[in-house]
């Protein structure tokens, strides 16, 4: 059975339109984003405009029953392909304004041909974080959005922006004074959506009901704690009476508001210091990802469970981004290849048969997934029972990311072990 935790986190996730004040909406549950509708004048205001066009579909029918009045203009508050897929759908004939902040980056954009990057294993780990290709059952939740929704025009709906903002500036969304700010987050081109009149404030991704993926196992560059930290503060002194993110459901009420940001303010931080405290301790990566946890005052606050960020990758993200690779320990500034390392502890084990029955007997999922590494390194048929192993691993998993991960893999592992057995 999957961890009860992470499945009572599809409470976040009802498929609704929410009034968040008179003329404005949140439609939650559609997709693995949310999408916002801010109704003007003679027109309505799209806020970020989801992942597919099939998604993006079943939400405009959804606001054409509160509204007729044409989409005016459009806003992305970042770059993440869940936010900016289905725009076509919501202006079809394009012409519209799309704003968005000028560091917008994309990879739905046209990307430099010459740039070196891993964009096969980019490829694979972003089907195996959000489990692409297994079936709702198995993809319980994404940690920050539902496991089952359509997938059919998955990226299809790009408009690029066409109005680039450089700094704060008020703006009129058809007679809705509105007021965007630049707040970087869990993107460097984050941009909120404040509604002063309403105190309705669009927060994108900078918060959601999960601890904030600081580090997505995708394979991100370094999101900036710093940053991030000081965008909840900015966005807590606004005195939001509703906030809206870009998952999950809205928070109402000015306390909760104010709770939710600078607890989780807070809990970066605590991040940042545990980290630093425990490196200037020359305590290894390994150990500061086994150890860290969070404080007593914020550990109870649902908000925080590791559906979709995990503290000890946290951890090791913080390290890594201000550092780098190196841990401090001189050992492993020379580490010893895969099949060297697994030769090494045959020997120490008594040979291979007697490192596969350590393998088959451990008790320890994580100890068992490491010696089945060795044991595939060394040429041995240890992949069914790493396999076994990621899917029990998935069972008691709590962060939907490594749950969807462990059991991607594990049936990339099954399909390849299969043909070549055929």
């Amino acid at each position: 059975m999957p961890n009860a935790a992470l499945v009572d986190q599809n409470t976040q996730f009802p498929k609704s339109v929410i009034k968040l004040a008179p003329g404005i909406w949140s439609a939650v549950g559609f997709a693995a984003s949310n999408v916002h509708m801010i109704e003007g004048r003679d027109s309505a205001t799209i806020i970020d405009t989801t992942e597919s066009t099939q998604a993006a579909e079943n939400i405009r029918a959804e606001f054409r029953k509160l509204t007729d009045k044409p989409v005016g203009r459009i806003i992305y508050t970042h770059s993440h392909r869940d936010h900016i897929s289905g725009a076509t759908v919501f202006a079809p004939d394009g012409g519209v304004p799309v704003l968005a902040s000028d560091r917008f980056s994309s990879d739905l954009v046209a990307v430099d041909q010459g740039a070196i990057a891993p964009n096969k294993a980019l490829g694979r780990r972003t089907q195996a974080q959000f489990a692409i290709g297994l079936s709702p059952e198995d993809r319980i939740n994404l940690g920050c959005g539902p496991g089952d929704r359509p997938m059919q025009g998955l990226g299809a709906g790009h408009i690029p922006p066409n109005r680039l903002i450089a700094s704060d500036c008020d703006i009129d969304l058809d007679g809705v004074a509105a007021r965007l700010i630049m707040a970087p987050g869990e993107t460097e081109d984050h941009m909120l959506v404040w509604l002063p009149d309403q105190k309705v404030l669009f927060g994108g991704d900078n918060w959601y009901h999960a601890f904030p993926n600081l580090y997505a196992i995708r394979g991100t560059p370094y999101r900036d704690f710093a940053a991030w930290a000081a965008s909840l503060g900015q966005m807590a002194d606004m005195e939001a009476e509703v906030l809206a993110p870009g998952h999950t459901l809205p928070v109402q009420g000015a306390a909760m508001v104010r709770e939710v940001l600078t607890t989780t303010r807070a809990a970066i931080l605590h991040v940042m210091t545990f980290t630093a405290d425990a490196m200037d301790r020359g305590l290894s990566m390994d150990d500061i990802a086994a150890t860290i946890s969070l404080p007593e005052a914020l550990a109870d606050k649902p908000w925080l469970g590791e559906f979709y960020g995990k503290l000890s990758w946290s951890a090791r993200a913080f390290a890594t981004g201000t550092l780098g690779w190196y841990d401090g320990n001189p050992t492993n500034l020379g580490r010893l290849g895969a099949v060297a390392r697994a030769e090494h502890m045959a020997k120490l084990a008594g040979g291979q048969a007697a490192l596969m029955r350590a393998a088959e007997t451990a008790v320890d999922l994580q100890w068992r997934l490491e010696l089945c590494d060795h044991l595939i390194a060394l040429g041995e048929p240890a992949q069914a029972l790493k396999a076994d192993t990621m899917i029990a691993l998935a069972d008691v998993e709590i962060n939907a990311t490594a749950r969807n991960t462990y059991l991607w893999e594990a049936r990339r592992l099954q399909s390849e072990t299969g043909a070549r057995d055929a």
